[in-house]
């Protein structure tokens, strides 16, 4: 540490972090304001940091980064194809919407396998919005209650796909497969997760139905969708390409870096069997990558970050400053703080709060004879729910893409969720 600073004082940075992320400071902007303010403190030379950041892109969380852009490119080639819409308006006319209650449950449906077969809510959402809407205005579900259904069953379907960037995660930092992962922490939480934004979700609709509604502008679609041949056969070949890797991922245990042949397979054989050229599929998919070069670029920074945090002995010194408090406590108050910290202490993108919080508490959890299970059902609540604890970026942008201005809804359903899944963390600490 410069000038001899008690080790401590590394978690600086980090505070700042959390400090401009509460601001809604640019992500990119956040995180280089804190490498280089932690590479001061680490005397670190700032002429190099061009070789650090070059060793960061080496980094799991860099390729956390691509698997995200490569989903939001996945997108863009089924988007193009027609197998986005194809698949909504399946789901849709399967479940029969002819009731509130029906549209509710047909929305609910398609964002969540949206969101796990692409990996991106925002990405997913917006692909779904266009097309849902009209079909549930017909039947005369209100703004407010599509948005809290965008985001409290959408965001639900980042914890159940086996490629989607929070499961990768969890399984990199846990070493649980993908089964263990997802019978632990993905289902149950997405269970809880599908219970109280339905009945929310009916709450408020009975409570907006004459106050907010989509306008004449709206175009209310008819039945009369049919999906030609070829978006038949590239959602057929899409479908059946995601389910094959799937099979042989498990089989042969693919890490984090599987995931990356999964989006370009997915992406190159649903864009033949629909019908584009190759230089069609690459321009589609890089078009959706560079929606999100951005975030690839903060999860490179973000590495050099947590490594300079660490080199200043900050995270040691943490865990002996805590150490008797928590070994006092026990396991279950362990699983409820760290919860806690997770979800109202940390900000910013989810993946890298789930890293940053297994860095400050995985010592303890040989100690407290923590199962991997509950840990990973409380890395993922601790960096999931804060999206639904505060009005940030997913909320405000799930409310934008049902056009929705009704704010005090959402914060009443992140609050029911953050309160649900909390809950189950200390069920599951008390066995």
């Amino acid at each position: 540490m410069i000038l001899g600073l008690p080790p401590i004082l590394g978690l600086l940075p980090l505070i700042i972090y959390i400090i401009l992320a509460f601001k809604e400071v640019h992500p990119v902007v956040n995180v280089f304001v804190c490498v280089l303010l932690g590479a001061i403190m680490t005397n670190q030379p700032l002429l190099g940091l061009g070789g650090v950041i070059a060793e960061a892109l080496g980094s799991f969380l860099s390729l956390i980064g691509l698997i995200i852009m490569l989903g939001s490119g996945l997108g863009a080639v089924l988007r193009r194809t027609g197998v986005a819409e194809n698949i909504v308006n399946v789901v849709m006319h399967r479940i029969g919407v002819n009731t509130e209650a029906k549209a509710v449950v047909a929305a609910m449906a398609t964002s969540v396998i949206l969101v796990s077969l692409l990996g991106t809510l925002a990405g997913a959402n917006a692909i779904l919005a266009p097309i849902v809407i009209p079909l549930v205005a017909a039947i005369g579900i209100t703004p407010s209650t599509l948005a809290a259904i965008f985001q409290g069953a959408g965001q639900s379907g980042l914890f159940l796909g086996p490629f989607t960037p929070p499961m990768v995660t969890l399984m990199e930092l846990t070493g649980l497969s993908y089964p263990q992962v997802l019978l632990t922490a993905g289902l149950p939480v997405s269970v809880i997760c599908w219970v109280i934004t339905y009945f929310m979700a009916l709450r408020i609709q009975r409570a907006t139905r004459d106050v907010y509604t989509y306008g004449a502008d709206v175009v209310r679609v008819s039945d009369t969708y049919v999906a030609t041949p070829e978006v038949k056969r590239a959602t057929a070949t899409f479908l059946l390409t995601l389910a094959a890797l799937l099979v042989y991922g498990m089989i042969v245990k693919g890490g984090a870096s599987y995931a990356v042949v999964v989006m370009f397979t997915a992406a190159v054989t649903t864009g033949l069997a629909g019908g584009l050229k190759m230089g069609e599929i690459f321009d589609a998919m890089m078009e959706g990558c560079g929606r999100l070069v951005w975030l690839f670029i903060m999860f490179v920074l973000f590495e050099p970050f947590l490594t300079f945090v660490e080199k200043s002995g900050a995270f040691a010194a943490l865990v002996e400053l805590l150490k008797p408090i928590i070994e006092s406590s026990g396991k279950t108050v362990f699983a409820l703080f760290t919860t806690l910290v997770g979800v109202f202490g940390i900000s910013g993108a989810a993946v890298a709060q789930a890293v940053l919080l297994n860095k400050m508490f995985s010592a303890f959890l040989s100690e407290l004879s923590i199962p991997m299970g509950l840990w990973a059902a409380i890395l993922l609540i601790g960096s999931q729910m804060t999206s639904f604890a505060y009005p940030g970026a997913d909320m405000l942008g799930q409310m934008g893409l049902a056009r929705s201005k009704d704010l005090k809804s959402m914060i009443k359903l992140g609050l029911s969720l953050v309160a649900g899944t909390v809950l189950y963390v200390l069920v599951y600490s008390l066995f």
